[in-house]
């Protein structure tokens, strides 16, 4: 649980950057890194919103943001799942055939 104490004070309630934002890079980190795997689950918006110690709105809002950024899909029933990052390389090349 000491990953978690480490994340609350990553959030910081005193920045002009919305907690959504802060949630979400935090969220996109751990994507990037592999600790949120392609295809699997990310923590519910209740969990994310005890994990974290904000509001259900917030964590909702974070969800949405994530979507917006394309790593996360949801799917209703069943919740949000991180989406397959192509790499850098081939993002580029598909960006070009447009």
């Amino acid at each position: 649980m000491s990953d978690t104490a480490g994340n609350k004070a990553a959030l910081d309630p005193m920045s002009a950057r919305p907690l959504y934002v802060q949630l979400a890079d935090i969220i996109a980190a751990k994507i990037k890194t592999g600790q949120l795997s392609p295809d699997r689950p990310i923590p519910s918006e209740n969990h994310l919103a005890d994990e974290y110690g904000v509001a259900r709105l917030t964590a909702r809002r974070t969800a949405q943001e994530l979507r917006e950024r394309g790593l996360i899909a949801t799917v209703r029933g069943k919740g949000s799942f991180v989406v397959e990052q192509l790499p850098a390389d081939a993002r580029e090349k598909d960006e070009t055939a447009d």
